[in-house]
């Protein structure tokens, strides 16, 4: 297993799941790093959210025909891999966070492929949830494919934090779990992740290594996220709490239904999803002292949230969770 050394020459990269946000911010890295990058997307409309300079291969990374077409021999150097499930229901986590990459690795050894990097999650720390389980279970394989990686479990997106601010735009308060401090993370913007996981490709120092990071700091709370989009939106901070307990009311209620209905079953894990959320910090995970490690959660780029969120609020953007709305 070899790592990765400073280059003048561009590598020729294959990046997956470049459609997403996080992906997005990768293709503009790679491009902007000068790297030979070609995106596997759906479809050509994905090309109104790629970068020029990035080429299109139009196919499904779930179909090993597909897989083998693109990922050609001699084809690539590296695989950048920002592939998610979608809803993180289990059998779609399982089919995406596990086969799907799964797929990927394998074809791209037998390509010859020398370099993989995965963006994974920070909350793998503490797998209770079966997406979590999925990703998991690939970076062990990974990590034993023969191939250098580089696994990266980055902290909160802006994204995921963001779906409140039409609430609060609207004159709503903002909702707190708990008391609002709960949890706390270092968010990190879509392009930092990105300059991040292109790094990855040619610093030595990142190959074959787990790879926590988060943005600039400090670790801010629940309650200090909120009062900073009030503070870009020009208004007095507004709070509402929501018991913890409801959340469990509700997992109790959609688990005891979901034993009839797959539907139900679905709803139970995403309900879950959002307690694990409300109660677990998305930051290092000291196992020995049993608590969250603000300190030892490493810190990248320049972009912070307040400023995150002065800019959606200016332009009047709109955020789209799709399945991950909680609010």
């Amino acid at each position: 297993m070899s790592t990765p050394t400073p280059s003048d020459k561009p590598l020729r990269v294959l990046l997956l799941g470049a459609t997403g946000t996080a992906g997005q911010g990768t293709a503009r890295a790679l491009v902007a790093a000068g790297h030979d990058v070609t995106c596997m997307v759906r479809s050509e409309a994905a090309r109104d959210v790629l970068p020029r300079g990035a080429a299109l291969e139009v196919a499904n990374v779930t179909d090993a025909g597909d897989m083998a077409r693109v990922l050609a021999p001699g084809r690539f150097d590296a695989v950048v891999s920002c592939l998610a499930s979608r809803t993180g229901a289990p059998r779609d986590a399982w089919a995406i966070d596990h086969d799907a990459q799964l797929l990927a690795l394998n074809t791209a050894t037998a390509s010859g492929v020398r370099q993989f990097v995965l963006l994974s999650a920070i909350c793998v720390q503490k797998p209770l949830l079966e997406f979590q389980r999925a990703k998991l279970a690939f970076e062990d394989t990974l990590k034993t494919s023969g191939l250098t990686w580089s696994i990266v479990r980055p902290t909160a997106f802006f994204k995921s934090l963001s779906g409140q601010i039409a609430r609060v735009q609207a004159g709503k308060p903002f909702l707190l779990f708990g008391d609002g401090t709960l949890t706390a993370c270092k968010p990190i913007s879509d392009d930092d992740l990105g300059r991040f996981m292109a790094a990855c490709l040619t610093d030595p120092e990142k190959a074959n290594r787990i790879l926590p990071i988060g943005g600039p700091g400090p670790a801010l709370t629940a309650r200090q996220q909120g009062e900073a989009l009030f503070e870009a939106a020009g208004m007095a901070p507004r709070f509402r709490r929501v018991p913890v307990a409801m959340m469990d009311a509700i997992i109790l209620l959609a688990a005891v239904l979901g034993r009839f209905s797959g539907t139900w079953a679905d709803r139970a894990e995403f309900a879950r999803t959002g307690r694990y959320y409300a109660t677990e910090s998305m930051l290092v995970w000291d196992a020995g002292a049993g608590r969250y490690d603000a300190d030892a959660t490493p810190e990248f780029g320049t972009d912070t949230l307040a400023e995150h969120y002065a800019r959606m609020i200016a332009d009047g953007a709109e955020v789209d969770l799709r399945e991950h709305a909680v609010f």
